[in-house]
C-alpha cells in the first residue's frame, strides 16, 4: 500500500518524465502555430529570385526589403489603414460602453422580467435578419457609401453582453450592498465599485472587437463601392484574390529600377503586405495580455 500511495503522489505531483513530455508538446504546438508566419516572414525578406523557387523553408535565401519598399510608397495602402484604425477605435469604445450598460442592469436580482430578457437575448444571437434586410436598412438610413456603415453595426453584440454579464454576476453582491449603505447611487456604483474591477472582460471585449474589425472585408464589399472608405482588409482582398490592386504604379520613371522591380515575385509582395497588416495586431496582444488571459477565466466560471 505505501508503494501505490507513494507512486499516487508522484504522479500527483508531477513526474519529471511528463514534465518533459508536456514542455515537448507545448514546443511542438508552438512550432507548428509560429512556423506559417515565420515562412511568410523569410519568403517576405528573401531575394526576389530566391523567393520566385518558392525554395525557403528554414532561413532567409538573400535578403532584400524591396517589397516592404514598394508597400511603403503605395498611398493606397496607407490609406486603407487610416480607414482601418478610424473603424476600429470608435467601434471599440461604442462596444465596450453598450456591453456595461446593458449587462449591468441584468446582474441586479430585483430587475423585473430578468429572466425573460436573458432568454430574449438569445433569439437575435442565433437568428439574425440576414444581409438583404440588414442592406436595405442600411440604404434607407443613407448609410450607404458611408464609413458609418462599418462603425454601427459593429458596435452591439449579444455574445458580448453575455460576457460581460457573467463576469460582473461574479463579482460579489456585498460590494454593491457597501456601496448603498455607503450613500453610492446606481450610477456612482458602476462607475467606482464594477467598473475598476472590470479591467479583465473590458480587455477581452476590446481585443475581439479589435480583431474582429481589422480582420472585417465582407461589410465593406458589400457597403462600400468606392475604394476611398474600404479598409485595409478588403485592400489586401484585391491584392491576394483579384489581383486587381496595381502596387507598380509608385515605381520610378528609372529603367534599371522599373526592371529590378519587374523581377520581384508577385507572392513576395503578398507575404510582404500578409506581414505588414498582421504585424500591428501581434504586437498589441501582449498590452491586453493580462486581462485578456484574467477576464477569460473568470468569465466562465459564472452561468
Amino acid at each position: 500500500m505505501t508503494v501505490k500511495s507513494n507512486r499516487r503522489n508522484r504522479i500527483r505531483e508531477g513526474s519529471r518524465t511528463a514534465t518533459v513530455l508536456l514542455y515537448a508538446l507545448a514546443i511542438l504546438i508552438g512550432l507548428i502555430t509560429l512556423y506559417p508566419m515565420y515562412y511568410v516572414l523569410i519568403l517576405s525578406v528573401s531575394d526576389p529570385s530566391a523567393a520566385m523557387t518558392m525554395r525557403v523553408y528554414t532561413v532567409p535565401k538573400g535578403f532584400s526589403l524591396s517589397s516592404y519598399a514598394l508597400l511603403v510608397r503605395d498611398s493606397s495602402m496607407w490609406r486603407a489603414y487610416a480607414n482601418t484604425i478610424l473603424y476600429i477605435l470608435p467601434t471599440t469604445l461604442i462596444m465596450l460602453a453598450t456591453c456595461v450598460m446593458a449587462a449591468f442592469p441584468l446582474t441586479v436580482k430585483g430587475l423585473r422580467f430578468r429572466r425573460f430578457i436573458n432568454a430574449y437575448l438569445l433569439i437575435p444571437m442565433y437568428f439574425s435578419g440576414g444581409m438583404i434586410p440588414s442592406f436595405l436598412l442600411i440604404v434607407k438610413l443613407g448609410l450607404y457609401d458611408h464609413p458609418l456603415s462599418q462603425i454601427l453595426p459593429a458596435c452591439f453584440s449579444i455574445w458580448n453582453i453575455i460576457l460581460t454579464k457573467a463576469y460582473l454576476s461574479s463579482i460579489p453582491e456585498a460590494l454593491r450592498e457597501a456601496a448603498r449603505i455607503d450613500g453610492a447611487n446606481v450610477y456612482q456604483t458602476l462607475l467606482q465599485v464594477y467598473l475598476p474591477m472590470s479591467k479583465p472582460i473590458l480587455a477581452v471585449i476590446a481585443v475581439y472587437t479589435i480583431v474582429g474589425v481589422w480582420n472585417s472585408w465582407f461589410n465593406a464589399m458589400v457597403y462600400l463601392p468606392h475604394t476611398t472608405w474600404q479598409p485595409l482588409q478588403l485592400y489586401l482582398r484585391r491584392v491576394l484574390v483579384e489581383n486587381t490592386a496595381d502596387l507598380t504604379r509608385t515605381l520610378s520613371a528609372d529603367e534599371a529600377l522599373e526592371k529590378a522591380l519587374k523581377m520581384m515575385s508577385t507572392a513576395q509582395l503578398k507575404y510582404a503586405m500578409i506581414i505588414f497588416t498582421t504585424l500591428p495586431v501581434l504586437c498589441a496582444y501582449p498590452f491586453f495580455q493580462r486581462y485578456f488571459i484574467k477576464g477569460i477565466m473568470l468569465g466562465s466560471l459564472k452561468e
